[in-house]
C-alpha cells in the first residue's frame, strides 16, 4: 500500500516539474493538423523525459512501474496543470503497449517498445464500416503466402492514422465456427506498399479519424501477435486498456475545466439568472459524482475487487455529463462560441463549445458504444437475463 506521505511527496515533484515544463498557451494557437501531431509528438517526449508519460508500463520501462495510486495522482497533476491530453500517442502507450506486454512475443517487445518511447506512434485498424459494435463481423482477409500474410480490405474510425507509423490490424484468416474464431491479430507497417489513408474531416473542422485501404499488403508472420485465428482473445487485451484509468483521467479533465462555464457566467452578466446557477449546480454536482464513480473504480482495482462493468460505470456517466458540460457551455457561449472561439484540436474540454458539443457525441459511441455499456452493466453486473441472439423484429 502506497503511503499518503510518498504520494503527497510525488505530487509535490509532479506539480514542480510540470511549473517549469507544461506547454502554456496551447489552447488559444489557431494550429494545422500537422503542427498539432507535431506538438504532441514534442510533448510526449518531453513526458518520457521527464518520467511521466508511461506510469503503467512495468519497472523496467524509464518512468514505469507506478502503483495506480501513483498513477491517479499524475493524472490529477496533469489535468492541475492543464496539460494537452495525448492524443497522438494513446494508441500507442496503452493500446500497443497492452497488447505487447500481455501478447506479443520477446522479439516483438523488444523492437516495437523502445521505439514507442522514441516517439513511433501506432493506429488502430479494428472498425470496418459494417463492422463497428460488432467486430466480430469485420471482412478484411488476410490469406498467408509463405512468410507474409496478404491484406485486402477497409479499416475505418483509425484515430491519427494519417501520421502513424504502425498498425494493430484485425484480420479475418479463416471462416468456420463462430465469427470470432477466424480472427488473426497482426502488426502492419503503415508506409507499407497498398496502404492508403484518407482523413476523415469532420464536422468541426478535426480531422482526427481516418479510412484506411488496403491493397494486397504483405505483413510478416513474424508480425503475428498469438496463434492464426486466436485474434479475438489478443484483441481483448487491447479494449480493455481504453477505460478505467483512461476515463478517470478524462474525468478528472472535464471536472478542471469547469472554469470555463463560471467564466462566460460573468461574462455575460448572469450570475444572478437563477436558472443557469441552477443548471450549473447541476452540471458541477455530476461531474464530481462522475469522478467519485472513477475514484471508486480506482479503489476497487487497487483492492483486487473489481468487477466486470466497473469500468462501463464510469465510462458511461463520463460520456453522459460529457455532453451536458458542452451544451451547457454552448447555450452559454452564444454565437461567439459558435463564431470566434478557435478551434483546439485533439481535447474534449477545450474551451469552444460548438466543437466540444459536437465532439461529446462520439463519446457515447467510441470505446465501445453507450448501449453495449448498459448490456455489460445488466448482465455482468447485476445478473438480469442476457439478451438474446439470433431474434428479429
Amino acid at each position: 500500500m502506497t503511503s499518503e506521505a510518498h504520494l503527497e511527496t510525488l505530487r509535490g515533484e509532479v506539480r514542480g516539474w510540470l511549473d517549469v515544463h507544461a506547454p502554456k498557451g496551447w489552447r488559444n494557437a489557431r494550429q494545422s493538423h500537422e503542427q498539432f501531431a507535431a506538438d504532441q509528438r514534442a510533448w510526449f517526449l518531453k513526458l518520457v523525459e521527464g518520467g511521466y508519460a508511461i506510469p503503467h508500463w512495468p519497472a523496467e520501462w524509464p518512468g514505469g512501474g507506478r502503483s495506480l495510486a501513483e498513477q491517479k495522482v499524475i493524472y490529477e497533476e496533469l489535468t492541475r496543470a492543464d496539460c494537452p491530453r495525448l492524443l497522438l500517442s494513446f494508441v500507442s502507450t496503452y493500446h500497443a503497449a497492452a497488447t505487447l506486454l500481455e501478447c506479443g512475443s520477446e522479439a516483438q517487445k523488444a523492437r516495437y517498445l523502445p521505439a514507442i518511447l522514441k516517439g513511433e506512434t501506432w493506429c488502430q485498424g479494428f472498425s470496418e464500416p459494417n463492422a463497428g459494435s460488432d467486430l466480430a463481423a469485420l471482412k478484411a482477409r488476410a490469406v498467408r503466402k509463405g512468410d507474409v500474410y496478404v491484406v485486402s480490405g477497409q479499416k475505418v474510425w483509425s484515430t491519427m492514422a494519417q501520421y502513424a507509423d504502425k498498425c494493430l490490424l484485425l484480420v479475418r484468416t479463416g471462416a468456420d465456427g463462430p465469427k470470432q474464431a477466424g480472427i488473426t491479430f497482426l502488426l502492419m507497417d503503415m508506409k507499407a506498399k497498398g496502404v492508403t489513408v484518407r482523413p476523415i474531416h469532420q464536422i468541426q473542422g478535426d480531422e482526427e479519424y481516418c479510412e484506411v485501404f488496403l491493397d494486397d499488403v504483405e505483413v510478416p508472420v513474424a508480425d503475428r501477435v498469438g496463434e492464426e485465428g486466436a485474434g479475438w482473445a489478443v484483441a481483448q487485451a487491447t479494449l480493455s486498456s481504453e477505460r478505467g484509468l483512461t476515463l478517470m483521467e478524462l474525468s478528472y479533465r472535464m471536472r478542471g475545466a469547469m472554469h470555463y462555464i463560471a467564466s462566460l457566467i460573468r461574462k455575460n452578466g448572469l450570475e444572478n439568472d437563477a436558472g443557469v446557477l441552477r443548471d450549473f449546480g447541476q452540471l458541477v454536482t455530476r461531474a464530481d459524482a462522475a469522478c467519485a464513480i472513477a475514484d471508486r473504480f480506482l479503489a476497487n482495482r487497487i483492492a483486487g475487487i473489481e468487477r466486470v462493468g466497473d469500468a462501463s460505470l464510469v465510462k458511461n456517466t463520463y460520456s453522459r455529463v460529457l455532453r451536458e458540460y458542452s451544451a451547457l457551455g454552448l447555450r452559454l457561449g452564444r454565437m461567439d462560441e459558435q463564431y470566434l472561439a478557435p478551434i483546439v484540436f485533439g481535447d474534449l474540454n477545450t474551451g469552444n463549445f460548438m466543437a466540444d458539443f459536437m465532439n461529446s457525441y462520439a463519446w457515447t459511441i467510441a470505446g465501445g458504444s453507450e448501449e453495449v455499456q448498459r448490456n455489460i452493466i445488466s448482465e455482468r453486473m447485476l445478473g438480469m437475463q442476457r439478451e438474446p441472439k439470433g431474434w428479429a423484429a
